[in-house]
């Protein structure tokens, strides 16, 4: 193990593009720091569909006074990978890619860092993972057949297949349209009685036409009971069915990694949403010196941070540590 004796001002938890602003509001100010992630360069915009349209313009997802300029509106999943592989390269980001952050002890001003590959000594800690990384999970038997995926990448394995998809937010909407329209027979297993209200303003009446003239089936106020290597099981509301079945695109949502914020002490809503708790005017947790950034400060509320809103964490939390990394 290579063990590096620089103590680092700060160090940034997660390369997502709230990760990287962080980075580049401490470079701004001359402070030592680095962002580690276990995965690459904005991991969960790369997991993305191939063909994803973001819902924001692309001036809403700049940061670093980096220009973003798209082919249309809305920029796609190709044209966030490019701009975010330019800001860190613009800026000269200082990354530890493919690097899994094992282990935070210590306390504000001395906190220790272990990662799979190397340890760290920082002053302070930013924790900006996002939620991606962890699908809610249906908890059913046969989930873990290997026709199940969680994620959904592209239409093409699922030409001529009989397709489940379940869930009805903006991420199986998309799925089911795209598979359907390249030759996929679509099922959806909706829990609610309708398509959810948050689906992309442009894409909803287009499901919903889809499901009314019969083209995608869709089971609503429903539920997978059991996967099977040829079906599935489902309760409806007339009773309960097995319908024949290739492959599971199960799209259920994601969460951030409780027990990671558990671990570092960092404590959590009690209402059923499980927040971080930590300060809004500095974006500080219950535990000195670590800080949150991004939507993982929304817990199970997903929807309620974005890159837009979000992208202005880094600013806060440094504009706060001016004073406190001086002093230290």
């Amino acid at each position: 193990m290579i063990e590096r004796q620089v103590v680092y001002d700060i160090v940034i938890v997660g390369a997502g593009p709230i990760g990287l602003a962080c980075g580049i509001e401490a470079q701004k100010r001359g402070w030592n720091y680095v962002i580690i992630d276990k995965g690459p360069l904005v991991q969960s915009l790369y997991n993305y569909p191939l063909g994803m349209t973001f819902f924001s313009t692309s001036d809403k997802l700049e940061i670093g006074d980096v220009p973003f300029i798209s082919h249309n509106h809305k920029p796609t999943r190709s044209e966030a990978l490019e701009y975010y592989r330019r800001v860190a390269q613009s800026w000269k980001l200082n990354l530890a890619l493919y690097e899994s952050v094992e282990e935070i002890t210590g306390e504000d001003g001395a906190f220790s860092v272990q990662t799979s590959k190397s340890s760290y000594t920082a002053k302070k800690i930013i924790i900006a993972t996002g939620f991606y990384d962890i699908a809610h999970r249906l908890n059913i038997p046969g989930e873990e057949l290997p026709k199940v995926q969680h994620y959904y990448r592209e239409a093409h394995p699922y030409y001529g297949q009989k397709l489940a998809v379940i869930g009805a937010m903006n991420s199986a909407v998309d799925a089911a349209l795209e598979c359907w329209r390249k030759g996929a027979e679509v099922t959806m297993i909706v829990r609610k009685g309708e398509i959810g209200d948050r689906v992309k303003y442009w894409v909803k009446p287009d499901i919903e036409n889809r499901i009314e003239e019969g083209s995608i089936k869709a089971y609503f106020h429903s539920e997978v009971l059991e996967i099977r290597d040829h079906s599935i099981r489902i309760q409806t509301p007339e009773g309960e069915k097995e319908i024949e079945n290739d492959f599971v695109l199960a799209l259920t949502g994601y969460e951030p990694d409780y027990s990671f914020l558990s671990k570092l002490g960092i404590q959590q809503s009690e209402d059923g949403l499980r927040k971080p708790i930590y300060d809004s005017d500095t974006m500080e947790t219950n535990v000195s010196g670590i800080h949150l950034a991004g939507v993982i400060c929304g817990g199970m509320e997903t929807n309620k941070w974005f890159i837009e809103n979000s992208r202005v964490h880094a600013e806060v939390i440094a504009k706060h540590l001016e004073n406190h990394l001086t002093a230290i």
